[in-house]
């Protein structure tokens, strides 16, 4: 037979204007470049200025993140010794007691709902999400707190309870909720206190918890992308949070389908065995000794939490970008920040729009540039005009209401601040 031995062809494609994306082999003699696995999807890359956001498929993976997946694929593992590796790791780097890599910051919350419903109680593990429903599991919530997250509570079985006015985030007044608020609302089918952490968002965390502890109640910090700052890693267990919800995406450079779940050993615990496959037999089954450190009345049937399992690839990606980032975030501040002034300075005194510079000083996070347009309709324009170019472009759109587009430099790479910048160009007819 034909061809029957050979190695397969490589597919590949003459370089031409709109290559931009595909990679040229290192060494080639002839013009020529290789297929990526997009072209042969024919589904075309986008350029990446809107930020970490998950319909673009997040930010690009750090080298390292990369290379660990790589690694990872090569070899079986148990789940459960890799979930306790991952749990040193980030133990040692946020103060928790023990961690998770969960599917995303969504995942790690039903999770964290899940564990705080039925903690290491097997019977309740099995009955999970019904279990919450039946027995009218409650989550208590600032009502200035609630978004389009927190329906990963109901998944759990919790239903939420709202409290507190929302005075302050309207500007019509300037109290916040208050303790004695909190404590009016927390009765014996309080399972967790939700609070989402947001810069210049009340109340005080410590407040929170203070109230929910009084009552023996755990906290959950919805801090899904409150990383960078640093000091972010280890402030909401220092502050007495139960469990810290975090994305493995975002600034971190990890898998975008990841995330971690960190805190109290106990509750790590009943969100790792409702995670996993517990396809096991229950006479030669060992509980996880990095997580679970007391008899438990029976052995867990797969959990509810199977449609948030993530695989060693994931685990050990997320991991690496954790590690990663903690040794290079002043290099990749500084990289977001040239990236941010060489695509204003490209814009500089351009009849039509005005480049402005937001500082991480200001922002709290990240440097960004903000993009001023003379009406919402102008801004709205040049932000479908990117998208519908070649290559095409995305800006964050969050403020097009109000005439400006928000250049974001995480999700891009080297020189692609300078396509942002020509395709603005081009739309204002310079």
């Amino acid at each position: 037979m034909r061809g029957v031995g050979r190695r397969p062809r490589r597919a590949r494609v003459r370089c031409g204007p709109r290559a931009h994306h595909r990679h040229r082999r290192p060494g080639a003699a002839r013009e020529e470049c290789f297929m990526t696995i997009y072209d042969r999807l024919g589904v075309r890359p986008v350029v990446n200025a809107a930020g970490t956001l998950t319909r673009l498929g997040g930010t690009l993976m750090c080298a390292e993140a990369l290379q660990a997946m790589h690694e990872a694929a090569r070899s079986a593992v148990v789940i459960d010794e890799l979930q306790e590796a991952a749990s040193r790791v980030i133990a040692r780097h946020t103060g928790a007691e023990a961690g998770l890599v969960t599917s995303g910051a969504f995942g790690a919350l039903v999770l964290a709902a899940g564990a705080s419903i039925a903690g290491l109680d097997v019977r309740r593990m099995n009955r999970m999400p019904h279990y919450g429903y039946e027995n009218g599991c409650e989550i208590v919530i600032c009502r200035h707190h609630r978004n389009s997250y927190d329906k990963a509570f109901d998944v759990a079985g919790a239903r939420l309870v709202e409290v507190g006015l929302l005075d302050r985030a309207l500007g019509v007044g300037v109290r916040e909720v208050e303790p004695e608020e909190i404590e009016a609302v927390i009765g014996p089918r309080t399972v967790a206190v939700a609070y989402v952490a947001m810069e210049g968002v009340g109340p005080d965390l410590a407040m929170v918890v203070q109230v929910a502890h009084q009552h023996g109640v755990p906290v959950i910090v919805d801090a899904a992308n409150q990383v960078p700052p640093m000091e972010n890693l280890r402030r909401f267990i220092a502050e007495g949070a139960d469990l810290v919800a975090m994305s493995g995406g975002k600034a971190f450079r990890g898998p975008q389908s990841s995330g971690f779940l960190c805190g109290r050993r106990d509750l790590v615990a009943s969100a790792l065995l409702q995670q996993v496959d517990m396809d096991v037999a229950p006479a030669s089954w060992t509980p996880p000794k990095e997580f679970v450190q007391k008899p438990l009345n029976g052995v867990p049937r797969h959990g509810f939490g199977r449609g948030f399992k993530v695989g060693k690839e994931e685990i050990a990606g997320a991991v690496a970008a954790l590690e990663t980032f903690i040794s290079k975030e002043t290099d990749y501040q500084k990289q977001w920040a040239d990236r941010c002034r060489g695509f204003a300075a490209a814009l500089a005194g351009l009849a039509g729009v005005e480049a402005i510079i937001v500082p991480r000083e200001t922002t709290g996070r990240l440097p960004l540039v903000e993009l001023v347009f003379p009406s919402v309709a102008k801004a709205a324009e040049v932000s479908r005009g990117l998208r519908d170019g070649v290559p095409s472009i995305h800006l964050n759109e969050r403020r097009v209401g109000e005439g400006r587009l928000t250049f974001n430099p995480v999700g891009l790479d080297d020189g692609q601040e300078e396509v942002v910048a020509a395709g603005v160009r081009r739309l204002l007819g310079h």
